[in-house]
């Protein structure tokens, strides 16, 4: 629960014509296994070449590279080809089929959308090869990124992340540059299909990490040789809960490390007898996990949610807020969108249940973080706490920058903070002060999400009819079942 961006750092490396940015998911891997690709590190020249870079996996042992794109659920899929295929793979893509986009979260798959209705066709899977990662917990894979582009290699509707790659753009024609992590909290079990507590506590203490302590420093050193930066790792409040915040980067490549740090986590916890469940409820009665996304937007530099002093933010800054609060039902819909997100949403379990913002507010849906003078005012966010791991990581940045852009743009009105819980209060006194719960039925959420203009087209109506489509057959699915099934047919899904 702890503030992700007070620990964020932004890394830059300078070549020959001038200082400029680099992606550490990449070079730190590359740089560990002797390959260099890329842009410049430490006065070599990065190969582009695909047959070195080959070469070099080979001599690390890598037999595989699995190629990984989250679906409309946020369960990550992915195909993996020997090594010996990847440059076809890169040039040309690996087959799957289009009905990915309307997997649901059980691995049915609904026809129900009108453009995905028959089983016929096939789309072209590219890993990014600028982003291949050997994995230090899985000696014989290597990682990528995936995207899905048409038979034609042109690009395809249903991909989530040239989604957000066009809002980034949108932002940088605007001046604008946007940094995202994501805190992700998850259940440490026993194996088996009942989940059974691997520490039992207290929470925040270093006792119950000492209880997982192998497979604690054995995550830390997989994270880091895999290139994934964290500012922090702690036991959680939830039993046998455990948090690590991600490093703040671009919001691609904040996606992309959130994938990859669910593969490595997967990965350490197989190691060591374990397993991990980043569901968002892992029983009925837990308190779950949420994955919180934290961001900030900048302009030449500055902060614009850095409060100068005055607790708030101000300016463009304020919209951009003003814009996530006007927006969030419909943002929610999408960073928190299956029926466990929706079991969870409730007051006093840190997970947004009303649409209001507050200034350190952990009850707060919309976590306003300020800046100091001890920590650096580049470190001024927003958290959005409406967010968890059933969320396409693409999309849900997506629709906060949407919204956020949004705001900047069309200047809403931004309400004062709201410094306390208001599930405690009474209706009378949450409608004096315009408080509204958020959707808690899917239904709700459906109407959120489709009666908001500006989320819908930037997701474009192929994408956002087929999401529709699977949130719709997850509802149905879980009308037939106690909410207790429906928490645990998801228990192990991301």
């Amino acid at each position: 629960m702890l503030p992700g961006f007070s620990v964020y750092y932004s890394l830059e490396f300078t070549t020959a014509s001038g200082p400029g940015s680099w992606n550490p998911v990449v070079a730190g891997t590359w740089v560990a296994l002797g390959i260099v690709v890329g842009e410049q590190i430490g006065g070599n020249r990065m190969s582009t070449d695909l047959a070195e870079i080959q070469a070099q996996l080979a001599r690390a042992g890598v037999a595989g590279v699995t190629i990984a794109w989250a679906d409309n659920n946020g369960i990550p899929r992915s195909r993996t080809v020997p090594l010996a295929g990847l440059a076809d793979a890169v040039a040309h893509g690996v087959g799957i089929t289009p009905l990915f986009a309307v997997f649901d979260s059980h691995d049915g798959i609904t026809f129900s959308h009108s453009r995905l209705s028959t089983p016929s066709g096939d789309i072209r899977l590219v890993p990014e090869a600028d982003r291949i990662t050997p994995l230090a917990g899985q000696p014989g894979f290597a990682w990528a990124p995936g995207r899905q582009v048409g038979p034609d290699g042109a690009p395809w509707p249903y991909d989530q992340r040239t989604r957000l790659e066009a809002q980034v753009a949108r932002a940088a024609a605007a001046g604008l540059s946007v940094r995202a992590g994501f805190e992700m909290e998850f259940f440490v079990s026993f194996p088996g299909d009942e989940p059974a507590a691997a520490q039992q506590g207290p929470a925040y203490s270093p006792h119950a990490l000492l209880q997982v302590d192998e497979f604690a420093a054995a995550l830390l050193r997989d994270l880091d040789a895999n290139g994934v930066p964290i500012g922090q790792f702690h036991a959680e409040y939830g039993l046998s809960q455990v948090e690590l915040s991600l490093a703040a980067a671009d919001p691609v490549t904040a996606a992309d490390r959130q994938l990859l740090a669910r593969q490595t986590i997967h990965a350490a916890a197989r190691a060591h007898g374990l397993r991990a469940s980043f569901a968002p409820l892992v029983t009925l009665e837990g308190v779950g996990n949420g994955w919180h996304l934290h961001v900030s937007v900048s302009r030449g530099g500055e902060n614009l949610l850095a409060d100068r002093g005055q607790g708030m933010p101000e300016g463009d800054g304020a919209r951009f807020l003003a814009g996530l609060l006007r927006d969030l039902p419909a943002i929610a819909a999408v960073s928190a969108p299956s029926v466990p997100s929706l079991l969870r949403r409730r007051p006093g379990y840190f997970a947004g249940a009303y649409q209001f913002w507050g200034v350190e507010n952990r009850e707060a849906p919309l976590r306003y973080v300020p800046a100091s003078p001890f920590i650096g005012t580049d470190r001024a966010n927003v958290e959005l706490k409406a967010s968890d791991a059933s969320a396409n990581p693409y999309l849900a940045l997506t629709a906060v920058l949407v919204a956020g852009l949004a705001g900047i743009e069309e200047s809403p009105d931004l309400p004062p903070p709201v410094q306390e819980d208001p599930g405690t209060w009474s209706d009378e006194q949450r409608r004096a002060r315009g408080i509204v719960a958020l959707p808690a039925t899917p239904e709700d959420q459906e109407r959120a999400l489709l009666g908001n203009k500006r989320i819908g087209e930037a997701l474009g109506e192929p994408l956002l009819g087929a999401f529709v489509a699977v949130r719709r057959a997850d509802a149905a699915w879980a009308a037939d079942r106690t909410p207790a099934e429906t928490v645990a047919s998801h228990r192990w899904r991301y």
